[in-house]
């Protein structure tokens, strides 16, 4: 093997760092390892050693401190045997829970590599104080208030100024001064220890439940309710009433039907709705809606005054020529409406008034 500068030299097979004279069956792994890295740098060789473990750079940086002078045999022979070690490798295995996922990205489902994450734990050199203060504040109180108030501290100490004034004022005055007064312990505290602690942290609060369904149980249900018959949607309401409530509340607010429009509708909206919808649906869902009376008839008034005169008047006299329809028709079309409506808020072109908008007003 040439003689390479800096890495072999004394014809004497003896290791320096360990003042006695060695062979290599009698080399440590380490260093044999870094007896290589350092023929590598030696010879000019690019290394990326930047991806291993931190914990294997720093082994491998402290052996090659340690090492001084290897005699040109145990060289050779080290260098053949990690040689030999790669040729007979046949298979190189990503390398660990990250790896392995990217690998198998697109070939398993969404939630088994979501559950897989959370069970590995947030990447390597993930900074856990990041995702913790990347929180917003209510979400951080629930930390606050369970946590000793040490810990607490420590956590107050690493937000944004503003941002730990903030948290602070949304804690009980009691508590508050507990967190406050613990702060003055955490002037010996150890960088590793704060280190951990947020480890610690992140992986309590910061973990994210992989969710079946992107939109919340009574958006859902509204959705469901909103193509639904009128009776159904009665029903349904009627039932949830009787068993829960709140969560009623939450369906109906999630709901928007024909009778909805003069409260969800701006008046000035109604021309850019209209024209989305086709004038034999929109006539058969005005005829149905008259009909019905109530607050069908209320909304299918208030599609008709806020357009232009001309306009109401030929859609009222169509509706006149149209006569009865079908009860399963009209709710059809009148479905079809309100899907027009909410494709146009969809879409940006129109922005619907909230429900707790009309509420406040």
């Amino acid at each position: 093997m040439p003689r390479s500068a800096g890495s072999v030299s004394a014809p004497q097979s003896i290791d320096h760092a360990a003042g006695k004279p060695v062979g290599a069956d009698h080399v440590s792994p380490r260093r044999k390892a870094a007896m290589v890295v350092q023929l590598m740098i030696a010879e000019g060789r690019k290394l990326d050693l930047a991806s291993l473990p931190e914990a294997v750079q720093i082994s491998l940086t402290r052996e090659l401190g340690a090492l001084r002078l290897v005699d040109r045999a145990t060289l050779a022979a080290v260098a053949a045997e990690c040689a030999d070690r790669i040729e007979g490798l046949g298979l190189a295995a990503p390398g660990g829970m990250d790896q392995a996922l990217q690998a198998l990205d697109g070939r398993i489902s969404p939630a088994t590599a979501a559950r897989l994450r959370a069970e590995a734990g947030p990447p390597r050199g993930d900074d856990p104080w990041a995702r913790l203060t990347a929180l917003p504040c209510p979400a951080l109180v629930p930390l606050m208030t369970t946590e000793c108030a040490e810990i607490a501290a420590v956590t107050l100490s690493k937000l944004p100024v503003a941002k730990a004034a903030e948290l602070l004022g949304l804690l009980s005055g009691e508590r508050a001064r507990r967190i406050t007064h613990a702060m003055s312990q955490t002037r010996a505290i150890a960088p590793d220890a704060v280190e951990r602690i947020g480890a610690a942290l992140a992986a309590e609060h910061c973990q994210e439940v992989p969710k079946a369904f992107a939109h919340p149980a009574p958006d859902r249900l509204g959705e469901i309710l909103n193509s639904s018959g009128s009776a159904t949607r009665d029903a349904v309401l009627d039932g949830l009433e009787a068993e829960d409530p709140d969560f009623a509340a939450d369906v109906r607010r999630a709901i928007f039907t024909f009778a909805d429009i003069p409260q969800r509708l701006a008046p000035g909206d109604a021309p850019a709705v209209l024209r989305r919808i086709e004038q034999p649906v929109l006539i058969t869902a005005l005829a149905a809606a008259q009909a019905t009376g109530g607050g069908d008839a209320a909304a299918a008034n208030h599609l008709l005054d806020n357009i232009s005169q001309r306009m109401a008047q030929g859609l009222r006299e169509e509706i006149a020529e149209r006569g009865a329809v079908r009860r399963v028709e009209g709710e059809t079309a009148m479905s079809e409406v309100v899907g027009a409506i909410r494709a146009a808020a969809d879409e940006g072109d129109i922005a619907l008034v909230s429900p707790q908008e009309e509420d406040e007003s």
